[in-house]
């Protein structure tokens, strides 16, 4: 059935993130007028800084969209159990595709066999790194920081993965399917172009010779350069406000130093504390500089990325509530490991 609704019977939906972001400097204009024009200069400016790493996260995903580059995604569920695994970590990785946005795909591919251990694998690396995030990261925290977080991301779905096979035959992971998937959306990916279907039709990387992928280029780079900007924007604020209101001695006493306990901190704050995967990362610099210690500021990104809410969503929308607790807590594992590891390697 043709779908007549008029447009403009639509129902007005005003985007939280912009919201907060109107509602910062009205506040401070009445609690605090010093702080209005700093703080929304800082914000400004850190945009600035950042722009072209922003530019290039738009175009790069804006690309791989357009060339429907996500089909290669099926390759990693193909052949062996073992190569399924280190395939399904790497695209993870390294896919702009969020784990929500392909769920119709992932319960195509339970229903028909793939191993569980596969997808874990996928599931964990996905909301950890992509492109966009990849640019974002290095701009603001510096390519070293991000490298370490892309690799760590593959290593925690190996990890996973390899977990997940190992006891395959245990209570913990037999039968592990929901009856009726969901759909979700938790990235700058999704949602751009509704009429353009994931993972149909094939790979053309000169899109360009193409009208309708053209038209879906445009869509997916505008859709990024709202979504971006809008949550950078939010970010720079709250870290301006973090920076003049919290002491940064008490960052440096609760998750400075070198030991373990920062690290874990770091990973069980960061579910609850994250906004969204871009959000976080002018939050971790403003911590940071505070006196926050490097293994706790991976561990939280990591944490943060695998539990936050629409990347979870994505997890309990095909499986069983003990699948998704066992996510869950190699995710956490994940992330401790991961700041051990950082916190011995990252530069002074």
């Amino acid at each position: 059935m043709t779908d007549i609704t008029a447009p403009s019977s639509r129902k007005f939906k005003l985007d939280p993130a912009w919201l907060i972001s109107a509602l910062i400097p009205v506040l401070l204009a009445l609690f605090a007028p010093e702080q209005v024009w700093p703080t929304i200069s800082f914000a400004l400016s850190a945009m600035g800084n950042t722009a072209p790493f922003i530019l290039f996260a738009i175009f790069a995903v804006g690309y791989l969209k357009a060339t429907n580059a996500e089909t290669l995604l099926a390759k990693a569920f193909e052949g062996r159990e073992a190569r399924m695994i280190m395939l399904a970590a790497l695209f993870g990785g390294l896919s702009p595709f969020c784990s929500c946005e392909v769920i119709p795909f992932i319960a195509a591919m339970l229903a028909v066999g793939a191993p569980l251990s596969a997808v874990m694998a996928f599931w964990l690396a996905s909301p950890l790194m992509d492109p966009a995030m990849f640019a974002i990261t290095a701009g603001t925290l510096g390519v070293d920081f991000a490298l370490a977080k892309g690799v760590s991301a593959v290593l925690i779905g190996l990890m996973g993965g390899f977990v997940v096979k190992t006891l395959a035959g245990s209570f913990l992971f037999a039968d592990p399917l929901k009856n009726t998937p969901v759909k979700s959306c938790c990235s700058s990916s999704c949602g751009t172009s509704e009429d353009v279907s994931p993972l149909s039709g094939q790979v053309n990387w000169r899109f360009w010779q193409e009208a309708d992928r053209r038209d879906t280029f445009r869509a997916t780079a505008w859709e990024n350069a709202i979504f971006l900007g809008k949550w950078l924007l939010l970010a720079y604020l709250l870290e301006a406000l973090m920076l003049e209101y919290i002491p940064a001695e008490w960052v440096a006493q609760v998750l400075g130093g070198d030991g373990i306990r920062p690290i874990l901190l770091g990973a069980f704050v960061g579910a609850p504390a994250y906004l969204n995967g871009y959000a976080a990362v002018p939050m971790v610099e403003a911590l940071l500089a505070q006196g926050m210690s490097q293994g706790a500021a991976m561990s939280f990104v990591i944490a943060g990325g695998v539990s936050c809410i629409p990347a979870a969503v994505a997890v309990w929308a095909l499986v069983k509530p003990r699948v998704f607790v066992a996510y869950l807590g190699l995710a956490v594992v994940g992330a401790v490991l991961a700041g051990l590891g950082w916190n011995m390697l990252a530069p002074v």
